[in-house]
């Protein structure tokens, strides 16, 4: 998928980290709203984020800086970010205080981003990474929600209910949803029931 002409000098920086990464044998999957776009969502912000174990991080930068990106480790401690120019790259591998993982990094498919084949992350995963967001300092449903309606056929809703459940920030959001008829919270529920039942027959 072509990316939009304002956006083609951020496009070429995320393949030249993309093939630099795969160069220095750094799994990685690309994430945030460029992952949302390549999956035929809603059109992307100005940033690119991708996504890498921990234990490959310091890898990661340095691969990076032999390629001419200038490195940073910021004092948050769940990522580390690389620039071209002014553009900025975050390499995350605490996103929503879960720990990137060999599994995280399968939860993906490779995808063609302006021709440019690599690891995209699964859209449950993105709306579960977007919604865990949320909390008492930061909660704008307005970001979530074009996410939500654009990719709703490839989000696995009963897992999304799942993993948040333990955010009430999260479950609102759902609850939003269901409000506008964007997924069935009902629907869903029945889904994660019919799913356990063959699980304990096939057991």
């Amino acid at each position: 998928m072509a990316a939009p002409e304002d956006q083609q000098p951020l496009i070429a920086t995320l393949k030249r980290v993309a093939y630099h990464l795969k160069r220095v044998e750094v799994p990685f999957a690309l994430a945030g709203s460029f992952a949302a776009y390549a999956r035929g969502g809603v059109a992307c912000e100005h940033d690119v984020d991708f996504l890498i174990k921990q234990e490959d991080a310091e890898r990661a930068l340095a691969g990076l800086a032999e390629a001419g990106f200038r490195p940073e480790v910021p004092p948050e401690g769940w990522l580390v970010k690389v620039y071209e120019e002014d553009r900025l790259v975050d390499l995350i591998f605490l996103p929503v205080q879960r720990p990137v993982t060999d599994e995280t990094l399968a939860d993906s498919d490779v995808l063609p981003v302006n021709a440019c084949h690599m690891p995209v992350l699964s859209a449950t995963e993105l709306m579960i990474h977007k919604i865990l967001s949320y909390g008492p300092h930061y909660c704008d449903f307005t970001k979530a929600l074009p996410l939500a309606r654009s990719l709703r056929e490839q989000i696995d809703w009963p897992r999304v209910q799942r993993e948040v459940a333990g955010s009430p920030y999260a479950q609102a959001f759902l609850t939003l949803l269901d409000r506008l008829g964007v997924v069935s919270l009902a629907e869903a529920g029945a889904s994660a029931l019919r799913r356990a039942k063959l699980k304990e027959v096939a057991g």
